[in-house]
């Protein structure tokens, strides 16, 4: 019993809390938003200090969840994540009538994230799809006097479901081809047959909409845009990184036999990602659509190094993804703030910026440094390893192509730089004021951006947590 219960702990702290909030709720004595969001930001800490406790190895339900130290730190990443992200919502969230509605939904889409990253059954990973899935368009929703924020839930919605329908087909050929769900005794029975390729095809679709690689990225830009600010964010960090953290196992757990076929098939997504990101970024204004955009390029990335399939390609995803983490939320955190108090989220809004809001110009400049792989900030030594990993393989000529991505990539983020610093305006916005939680999770963000890249035990632990991935 005191194994389920230490196996589970990270599921079961956030259960409790999703319960905490519906007593709160439900209770007869009205809290100031102040006071609840106080509140949810520490239990949000005790939930990640929580997770780094008492970890062990094993599994539950005849193997339907596994957990082990390094999905243990991918699940911590994701909660210390997520109360960045709760932390930088704070001027939106503090007028807002349904505080703890939110903060239930949210909750909810990451339990179900973390059953999928635990998930050793094909229909344990389904389960927490949709558990993480559903909230989540509740919430994209939650601007509930904006047009575009209903509209992007109902796009979320459409492409949420057509992608599981095709996840279901191709479990469903993979279950009638090899008569199991369990991923080891799939990849034990996979034999190469043409229909089981075609359930793998199916497959990689429908991971491919859900972290938007290119063609199933359309619904992105709408989906961000229409968004809130802070579910803008949760969908492109901590939402993103957990299917980049699924599709990397699946690939390297169940589907190694047919390595030779989804290099050649991440080959060319990985190319046509970066290509349609980096370029459709260039033209954009809207600064959510702007880093959607990016977000999407930044996969491009990702797939060149998941294409080296081994533990440094593993230890490299795993790193840069803690590294995108600081780095788009540094950005977001500004765009959050400015638009929560004057309703501005175009780049050429933007202008003189620096005249009124120096740290957040240089939060936001730093963030994108880091966003673009400018060295010494960390994202240029997460791209740095994600290239290296491709390149263990030999593919010197899809390396040479994301390096050139790159290069193109400094063009629109030091546009938003010389908007902020350089361009004219005669009535630039206004000095903000910024809350002092949100001022600590900038500076948290901006120091993890600076500093992470040279605190080399932090890829030595995550490479050594990788051993046998």
């Amino acid at each position: 019993m005191n194994d389920f219960y230490i196996l589970l702990k990270q599921e079961l702290v956030i259960t409790v809390l999703i319960f905490i909030l519906l007593f709160i709720k439900v209770g007869s004595k009205e809290k100031s938003n102040e006071s609840l969001l106080s509140i949810i930001n520490i239990l949000l800490l005790v939930n990640v200090i929580a997770g780094c406790l008492f970890s062990r190895d094993g599994s539950l339900f005849s193997k339907m969840f596994v957990t082990n130290d390094l999905i243990v730190l991918q699940k911590t990443i994701l909660n210390f994540g997520t109360l960045l992200i709760s932390m930088l919502a704070y001027p939106w969230l503090k007028n807002h009538k349904h505080v703890l509605e939110f903060y239930m939904l949210l909750l909810s889409t990451l339990l179900g994230m973390f059953f999928m990253i635990s998930a050793g059954n094909l229909l344990m990973f389904y389960l927490g799809l949709e558990l993480s899935t559903i909230p989540l368009a509740a919430i994209v929703n939650f601007d509930l006097n904006r047009r575009q924020s209903s509209e992007g839930a109902m796009k979320l919605i459409i492409s949420s479901a057509f992608s599981s329908a095709l996840l279901l087909f191709g479990i469903s050929l993979l279950y009638g081809t090899t008569g199991s769900l369990d991923y080891f005794a799939i990849a034990q029975k996979l034999n190469g047959s043409v229909l089981q390729l075609f359930s793998f095809i199916l497959l990689l679709a429908g991971f491919g909409f859900k972290i938007s690689i290119v063609p199933f990225h359309l619904w992105t830009a709408d989906v961000y845009e229409g968004s809130p600010g802070a579910v803008t964010a949760y969908l492109s960090v901590i939402s993103k990184a957990a299917f980049v953290f699924v599709f990397t196992a699946v690939l390297y757990n169940v589907f190694k036999l047919y390595y030779a076929s989804w290099y050649n098939m991440l080959y060319v997504l990985s190319i046509l990602t970066m290509l349609v990101g980096n370029l459709f970024a260039i033209r954009q204004n809207n600064l959510k659509r702007f880093l959607a955009f990016s977000s999407i390029a930044q996969v491009g990335f990702i797939l060149v190094g998941i294409s080296g399939m081994s533990q440094v390609a593993t230890t490299s995803v795993i790193y840069f993804m803690l590294i995108y983490i600081f780095s788009n939320l540094g950005a977001f955190a500004v765009v959050v703030l400015v638009s929560a108090a004057t309703g501005k989220e175009n780049i050429s809004d933007y202008k003189a910026f620096y005249s009124n809001n120096k740290l957040l110009s240089w939060v936001l400049t730093i963030s994108l440094f880091s966003l673009a792989g400018i060295p010494p900030t960390a994202g240029f030594f997460g791209k740095f390893f994600l290239l290296m990993a491709g390149a263990g393989k030999g593919n010197y000529v899809l390396v040479g192509i994301a390096a050139g991505n790159i290069v193109i990539s400094f063009y629109y983020y030091l546009k938003v730089v010389k908007a902020i610093f350089m361009d004219a305006n005669d009535q630039p916005i206004e000095k903000i004021a910024i809350p002092a939680i949100s001022r600590t999770a900038m500076l948290i963000c901006v120091s993890g951006t600076l500093l992470i890249g040279f605190i080399s035990w932090i890829y030595d632990h995550i490479y050594s947590l990788s051993f046998g991935f």
